[in-house]
């Protein structure tokens, strides 16, 4: 590195992240990749958060029985193969040969058994079928066993989805740990192993290739198939400011970026030493809170989905049409469940209808409290337009100002709005996690005891049950359909259309790049 891109990089992020992060940069080695997440990775424990960077480092170190394709479906992982009795209450699981964990150990049907109980008391989906258990037993070392009190249809969507909280396999010991503390040891049986003693919270990551995995035959393709490792090495470099990521790209010190600020994203692209890439998707959507006035009353909530203007709302926060697109499925577009019935509503705004809505619903202006997480670049510039949207439909918005950590905090409060608490807020979601309803939260309806906004409605819980028990594609897709309608029906929230967060990475020096809605690292080259 030049001595003048060694100041650059300590001008802005001070001596001691330069300090800690100069034996690692100057090894210079071609087989070391280097990344800047899009966040600093605080906990490594992929059961106890949902934060997307921990996420991502579970799919570093661990392995997973499935997994889902670029395509959206169930791969085989971990499993080799798997059969579902006649009355479709039990499923036996075989595990592949030559799996191993990071300290040599082989992995078990025990250990399998373990890490998904513990992951099952956290994550909504896990709970959902563990709830349907009747019984989970070990067959033999390498072969377990599901069985359920009833068919259970989303068996392998659950054990495979590619996203919060993914089904991670641990060793047993670890995986004893309470679902409520996190796991004091970081050991896999997946293609990375990672270097505990070089974390630096806030610094770096780093992840040494694991030189017993044996990938599988099959070609990558989202979260399955081979997960074949081509460099020795490969570090996190956390950098937060998004000129200074830009800068070190271009400049060679990383080799890639994984989300792209959107305002750099069109210098990047004609830069020719970089290769950019649309990958991870999203949506975007205007949360209501049901509990108290006025969205309270579904005709609001209506009144208010039909003020918004997708492709108003997408051109000012993301601005570049190729990034985005407007969409009115409650899954992502494309997707297996996608479906076009919206009822009346539609991307465009109807600031008439939304007007007659709120003069039949007995509204009477007082103030909606919007939530505006400012330091959120994923978010930011959304709700200004959303509150001049709602005035436009008739209502009177008053929009709260505040960090994202002070709206999370905010959002879980259910008092009045006047209060302290909350009328609607915008959220964004990855694609992968709403490729079906039992996964995805903001189509709960469990009440109080459900996603913030808790809406409520016995209808949406009982198709939501239904599509878990369904055990063919053209039910669940009906299912799927019939919770899209009753989505609308209830008002549970506005969708606002998706965006695709691009990547970037140094032109014929990296290759491989899996580009896709989650991200994952192996596959990668340099020469």
């Amino acid at each position: 590195m030049s001595s003048t891109r060694r100041f650059m990089l300590a001008s802005t992020l001070g001596a001691a992240l330069v300090l800690a992060a100069a034996p690692a940069l100057a090894q210079g080695s071609a087989s070391t990749f280097r990344l800047v997440p899009s966040s600093d990775l605080k906990v490594l424990d992929p059961v106890w958060t949902t934060a997307v960077v921990t996420r991502n480092h579970g799919y570093m170190i661990y392995d997973t029985l499935f997994g889902t394709d670029a395509k959206g479906h169930i791969q085989p992982q971990m499993v080799e193969s798997h059969t579902v009795s006649s009355d479709g209450k039990t499923w036996t699981f075989k595990l592949r040969s030559g799996l191993a964990f990071h300290d040599g150990q082989p992995v078990t049907a025990e250990d399998v058994l373990a890490s998904l109980a513990r992951w099952a008391k956290r994550d909504p989906m896990g709970q959902r079928m563990y709830a349907a258990l009747e019984k989970a037993d070990a067959v033999s070392a390498s072969s377990f066993r599901l069985v359920f009190s009833e068919p259970y249809g989303v068996v392998l969507e659950s054990l495979g989805k590619p996203s919060s909280l993914v089904p991670f396999i641990m060793p047993k010991r670890i995986a004893e740990t309470p679902a409520d503390k996190q796991i004091a040891e970081h050991i896999g049986s997946g293609p990375y192993m990672f270097k505990a003693d070089e974390f630096r919270p806030g610094e770096r990551a780093v992840y040494l290739k694991n030189p017993k995995y044996v990938p599988r035959a099959e070609a990558p393709s989202g979260t399955t198939g081979g997960k074949t490792v081509k460099v020795d090495r490969v570090e996190w470099v956390v950098l937060r400011d998004a000129q200074t990521q830009v800068n070190a790209l271009v400049n060679g010190e990383v080799d890639m970026l994984e989300s792209v600020p959107f305002e750099h994203y069109t210098s990047l692209k004609a830069n020719n030493r970089i290769t950019t890439a649309a990958a991870a998707g999203g949506q975007y959507l205007l949360r209501f809170n049901h509990l108290v006035p006025p969205f309270n009353d579904v005709r609001v909530r209506h009144a208010a989905m039909l003020a918004m203007n997708q492709d108003a709302l997408l051109r000012t926060q993301v601005g570049i049409p190729e990034l985005y697109k407007t969409c009115m499925s409650v899954y992502p577009c494309g997707s297996p469940l996608a479906s076009k019935k919206s009822l009346a509503f539609t991307d465009k705004p109807q600031f008439a209808k939304a007007r007659e809505l709120l003069k039949e619903a007995g509204y009477k202006g007082q103030p909606v409290v919007l939530l505006h997480a400012t330091d959120n670049t994923t978010l930011a510039k959304l709700p200004p337009v959303v509150a001049q949207l709602l005035r436009q439909g008739g209502f009177t918005v008053d929009m709260k100002s505040m960090d994202w950590g002070s709206v999370v905090a905010r959002r879980a409060k259910k008092d009045p709005a006047e209060q302290g608490g909350w009328n609607a807020f915008v959220t964004y979601w990855g694609t992968e996690d709403a490729l079906n309803p039992v996964n995805y939260a903001p189509l709960s309806a469990n009440g109080e005891a459900g996603w913030f906004g808790w809406a409520s409605d016995e209808r949406m819980e009982q198709l939501r049950a239904s599509f878990a028990r369904a055990s063919n594609e053209a039910q669940r897709k009906q299912l799927a359909e019939d919770i899209q309608v009753r989505a609308y029906e209830i008002g549970a929230f506005a969708p606002m259309g998706e965006l695709l967060r691009p990547v970037a990475y140094r032109k014929g020096v990296v290759s491989g790049v899996l580009v896709g809605t989650t991200n994952v690292y192996w596959n990668i080259s340099k020469p």
